[in-house]
């Protein structure tokens, strides 16, 4: 059975891609977007398979 890791982070609205490309890079999957609490922005919810 896999098990997984969770990150939160935030998305900076002028660099969203570039944010999402370098945590692609280390095995981190997308699962949603929400807005930031603060309502500046948005934040992402991301998995990977655990080591």
């Amino acid at each position: 059975m896999t098990t997984w890791e969770y990150t939160i982070t935030p998305l900076p609205l002028h660099t969203p891609k570039d944010v999402l490309d370098t945590w692609g890079s280390e095995g981190w999957e997308l699962v949603t977007v929400t807005p930031a609490p603060n309502g500046a922005g948005h934040v992402a919810y991301m998995k990977r398979p655990k080591q």
